[in-house]
């Protein structure tokens, strides 16, 4: 058996810049190491979990405070849809059940007309809409008020409670999440097609919660807990 060599002892000696360490110091060094590591991660880990910061939220401090009736920057609260409500539609997309299974049925009768509903964005959780607020914000060099015109921020987005999504007309993807898409023949099958499937546009021309204009943007409203949860929102923007 070929005779096994420290590559320390391969390096010639005036290349050395700290005399070498003896072999049998060299288990207890590494331990020693090794201690001295897991007591500095150990009190950070200590320090982070006694501070109770949330790891997505490092920009919050620049959000103003809610309205009285509980909007920030015109968009209402939601709570996040339950993980055993949610249902795959296509890879990577959930819709509440109920929700899914009108999208469904409305995307077949679609398809039946000639016009080819895309889902495009679904459920969407806290961390997820944190990442579409705030990085983008800081990256177009935005305030939280011209973000919010396009982007609820997180904890205020219709797509927490998984009963929002944002549709595209798959024969025209260069629409997609564009004011143009009221162009499209999917928008106009949708104007005149989706009450029937309980699915409102959430933010039409001239909203009255100061919203962009999304043609793109529907949410169902086609239960009792749908109907609960945008009654603020739909009394708000009917409202004379």
């Amino acid at each position: 058996m070929p005779q096994v060599t420290n590559q320390l002892d391969e390096i010639p000696v005036a290349r050395r810049l700290t005399p070498p360490v003896p072999r049998q110091q060299q288990g207890l060094l590494i331990l020693l190491i090794l201690l001295a590591s897991g007591i500095v991660v150990g009190t950070f880990v200590f320090l982070r979990s006694t501070q109770n910061v949330s790891p997505f939220d490092p920009l919050t401090e620049l959000m103003p405070t809610p309205e009285a009736d509980g909007r920030l920057l015109g968009h209402f609260s939601y709570p996040i849809a339950h993980e055993a409500d949610l249902v795959e539609v296509i890879p990577g997309r959930r819709l509440h059940g109920d929700a899914a299974a009108a999208f469904l049925a409305m995307q077949r009768d679609a398809a039946a007309a000639g016009v080819q509903l895309r889902l495009l964005s679904a459920f969407r959780d806290q961390e997820t809409q944190h990442n579409l607020f705030f990085p983008v914000m800081v990256e177009r060099s935005q305030g939280p008020e011209e973000r919010a015109k396009v982007s609820a921020p997180p904890g205020y987005s219709e797509h927490h409670t998984g009963y929002a999504l944002d549709l595209g007309d798959a024969r025209h993807p260069e629409l997609d999440l564009e004011s143009t898409f009221d162009q499209s023949a999917a928008f106009a099958w949708l104007q005149q097609h989706a009450a029937r499937y309980h699915f409102r546009l959430s933010f039409p021309v001239d909203n009255r919660q100061g919203v962009a204009y999304e043609p793109w943007h529907w949410r169902w409203e086609g239960s009792s807990h749908a109907l609960e949860l945008f009654q603020q929102a739909r009394r708000f923007n009917t409202a004379t």
